[in-house]
Order: structure tokens, then sequence, then C-alpha cells
């Protein structure tokens, strides 16, 4: 269960680890709300994605750690895995669906990932 606690818990572990991204506020959505945004897209992977595969493998025993960690997706979850897996020495395997972007694929396996290519026409 998601609780305060947690989310100070996942700040603390991720501190340094990724991109710190701000809040803009966004006066102009809706006139009785203040509302404000969050900057995920000014991370690496281009989302917030990173940040849970990042706390999720924060947590990973060392024995967890040494068997690598697999995901599948065909973009920012790919990458934000990826990445997570690099800066944490994980190894990661991530399966792709064959029409996947190019650009997204390239990206994945920059990431240090084991990239996978799964569907049709293979």
């Amino acid at each position: 269960m998601l609780t305060l606690d947690r989310i100070y818990q996942a700040a603390h572990t991720l501190k340094g680890t990724l991109r710190r991204t701000d809040t803009i506020l966004c006066n102009n959505l809706t006139p009785d709300c203040t509302l404000y945004l969050k900057t995920e897209n000014l991370q690496n992977t281009g989302s917030f994605k990173v940040r849970g595969a990042a706390f999720k493998m924060a947590m990973l025993s060392e024995a967890e750690k040494a068997k690598g960690v697999i995901a599948c997706s065909a973009g920012n979850h790919a990458q934000g895995v990826a990445l997570a897996a690099q800066k944490a020495g994980i190894q990661a395997t991530i399966f792709v669906p064959s029409i996947a972007p190019l650009s997204k694929i390239e990206a994945t396996k920059r990431m240090g990932a084991e990239v996978r290519l799964i569907g049709r026409g293979l």
C-alpha cells in the first residue's frame, strides 16, 4: 500500500540517482484550482517510469540483484528499467515488440540492457 512514509523512503533512496525535476505552476488550466505539473519529461528517459524501476531495484536483495531483471515494454518503461539497472549495476533483459520504433530499441540498448525482440516478423 502506498503511504506518505513510503513516498519519503523512495525520495530518500533515489536522491542523487535520478535527475531532480521541478514542479511548475499551471494557472491557466482551470480557474478554481491551483495546479502544479511535475516536469518528469526532463528525466533522461523522458518519463517518470524510471523512478519506479529505480526504487524497486534499490529494494532488491543482493541475491536478487545478481539474478538480473526482466521487463517487457516498447518504450519509456523499457528505458526506465534499462537506466535504473545500469545505475544499480544489475543486468537487464527487456523484451520489446518487434514493431517498436527503432529509436526506442536503440535507446534501451544504449542504456545497457539486452533487448530481445518478440512478436511478428521474427
